[in-house]
């Protein structure tokens, strides 16, 4: 439930009554004093140390903020190598060739002595090493339903017209999910395209505003985002592992002093080896991200290409409302009724808190602002929408044409419907 509080004091910059929503520490909304305000009562710990969090969300807060400035009224359909693509791109280069020397070399020092020696030891554990490593670039979620074009052809035609639109490729794999979410992405080292619609979101969502979150996900096969490109995803995970693999586990119970000491000896290496190497995962991710930003923006903007402004900006106003969302889908899913009747449940509860969006959008700045968040906040991203020229809609889905998009799906929405009922 969200409550609204008004009245909490003025602004000491502007005069202006400040506000809060969802017990949020107060701010203007005119002038926006006080919204990059630190609220430890509203985010998750990334580091663990207070004074570590609030610093890093400043950074995070004057990097979101400056980036949205910058890219304010001006083209994003650049995917070119921009400082954080080239810098991502070089990092993971050079962490693949680590990978593979390693895997190298150790097995030259297999074959290269005669067995038994220490050299042959050392070989197997950088061979071991090197396969602990090595880029993983994902698999189908198994828990996606998988549909296919005679199942769902008015949903794939849908899908081929807005992909067109946006001159997108169509993806190798469409599935559905029970998650309040959608994605694409591409998995695999044939990068097999993969689109995974959550029915939740799907089912609550107006005509327009599903052309909208298409347009978006297969925006995400030609905006550039660099964790999905094969030459960029390793600089995401690689680091990672490594610091994972050398995190200290105690080994040695009990014998003697020389036993003991070498053990703390060697879980202190193995501490300072590990943190090293998660430092220099989160730099890399932090920097990397920046780019993944940009590309939101910019298939939110073709999201727009295809739906319309309208339609686009209201589907960023509909996942500021996950939480309304998730409510109206339980309650209906548990009562028997389907996607028309979790679509109007939702509309109603967005036009009864209407008047809470602007604040809902500027606090979203304050909540999404991370150095290691993948999208900009969706205040933000509505209000590059908004800065932009006006679009109309290039694919309208006709409400005949929902419905039989929905008919195909019922199996899919029964299904998600008694996991509903299960859960309680």
């Amino acid at each position: 439930m969200i409550n609204t509080v008004t009245g909490t004091g003025a602004c000491p910059r502007c005069g202006t009554t400040t506000a809060s929503l969802r017990d949020a520490v107060p701010w203007c909304p005119g002038c926006e004093w006080n919204l990059d305000a630190y609220d430890p009562g509203r985010r998750e710990r990334e580091f663990g140390w207070t004074w570590i969090d609030r610093w890093t969300h400043r950074l995070a807060f004057r990097a979101t903020g400056q980036q949205f400035r910058q890219l304010l009224g001006r083209p994003l359909g650049d995917t070119g190598s921009g400082t954080a693509r080239t810098l991502t791109a070089v990092v993971s280069l050079l962490l693949v060739t680590a990978v593979l020397a390693l895997a190298v070399v150790g097995g030259w020092l297999i074959v290269a002595f005669p067995f038994p020696n220490l050299a042959i030891v050392l070989g197997v554990a950088m061979v071991a090493l090197a396969v602990a490593l090595r880029p993983r670039f994902g698999r189908v979620d198994p828990d996606l339903e998988v549909l296919s074009r005679d199942r769902a052809p008015e949903l794939f035609g849908l899908i081929d017209e807005v992909a067109a639109a946006i001159g997108a490729p169509v993806p190798d794999v469409v599935g559905v999910d029970g998650a309040v979410n959608a994605y694409a992405g591409a998995v695999g080292v044939r990068r097999r395209r993969v689109l995974a619609l959550g029915l939740p979101l799907w089912g609550s969502l107006t005509a327009g505003e599903r052309v909208a979150l298409l347009g978006h996900e297969l925006g995400h096969f030609v905006n550039g985002d660099p964790r999905r490109g094969l030459l960029t995803q390793p600089a995401f995970t690689t680091l990672a592992s490594a610091a994972d693999l050398f995190r200290p586990v105690r080994t040695t119970v009990g014998g003697g002093l020389v036993e003991m000491v070498g053990d703390a000896l060697g879980r202190a290496f193995q501490w300072v080896l590990s943190r090293v190497l998660f430092g220099a995962h989160l730099v890399l991710v932090s920097v990397a991200l920046r780019d993944s930003q940009r590309a939101e923006y910019l298939a939110d903007d073709l999201a727009a290409r295809v739906a319309g402004t309208t339609a686009a900006s209201d589907l960023l106003d509909a996942l500021l409302a996950t939480e309304s969302l998730t409510l109206a889908v339980r309650v209906h899913a548990r009562a028997g009724h389907g996607p028309d009747r979790w679509r109007s449940a939702f509309t109603e509860a967005r036009a009864a808190s209407g008047d809470r969006l602007p604040l809902l959008r500027q606090l979203s700045v304050r909540d999404e602002s991370s150095l290691f968040a993948a999208h900009p906040p969706l205040g933000l991203r509505r209000q590059l929408l908004a800065g932009r020229p006006w679009q109309d809609p290039s694919v309208v889905l006709t409400p005949a044409r929902l419905e039989r998009i929905d008919a195909e799906l019922t199996k899919e929405y029964a299904r998600f419907r008694r996991t509903v009922e299960w859960s309680g």
